[in-house]
């Protein structure tokens, strides 16, 4: 949306206070989680790499989502759905140990896994980057790279990306953009808060 200057009307749900658990938002997504965008025709949808593709190509936003008919398209979806189904999932495993153990014990060791895990995913996104970057098109900028972008934000603080040059090259274009980067500052901050004040296992 602020890539594209789509105006919108935006309802912040604190998952925190667990409002996105309450009989409001479940009446807007069931799932109970966000983000969800109500349409204008009134339809909700809901994942947040479906929203941004659908509106990229609802608003021809061509400059971030490829056509079907230009020869980036392919790859454009291939590195969107490596970030959404590989690595989010383990990203999810790393913030929510708790969603994915019977003991109390075993959280740590789950969330030591995920990171492991995803750094190793990462690796593969440094390598393609490293020989045909910075963007996961070449020279050109997208979706992907936003979601890229998003997740190595998220581990950013834990020194972790050190041996992925091409992502954090990657990462400080996309984070540069004069549209993107008060966003990017709002997500650094709430990085900065949360690991100060948020029991994950409470979320």
């Amino acid at each position: 949306m602020a890539e594209g200057d789509i105006d919108y009307e935006l309802r912040e749900i604190d998952i925190v206070q667990k409002q996105h658990q309450s009989k409001e938002f479940l009446a807007i997504n069931p799932s109970g989680w966000v983000p969800a965008l109500i349409t204008p025709e009134g339809q909700t949808l809901y994942e947040t790499h479906a929203i941004n593709l659908y509106l990229a190509e609802k608003h021809q936003l061509s400059h971030i989502a490829p056509g079907v008919n230009e020869a980036e398209r392919g790859l454009f979806l291939s590195s969107l759905f490596f970030i959404c189904n590989d690595l989010e999932p383990i990203m999810k495993r790393y913030f929510y140990p708790h969603r994915y153990v019977v003991r109390e014990e075993d959280r740590s060791t789950v969330k030591a896994k995920a990171l492991e895990e995803a750094l190793n995913r990462l690796k593969v996104v440094d390598q393609r980057l490293g020989k045909n970057g910075p963007y996961h098109l070449g020279h050109r900028f997208s979706l992907a790279d936003i979601a890229l972008s998003f997740w190595a934000a998220t581990i950013e603080h834990l020194e972790a990306l050190g041996p992925y040059p091409a992502i954090k090259e990657c990462r400080e274009l996309v984070t540069q953009r004069p549209k993107l980067r008060p966003k990017f500052d709002d997500q650094s901050a709430w990085n900065k808060e949360a690991d100060q004040s948020i029991d994950w296992s409470t979320v």
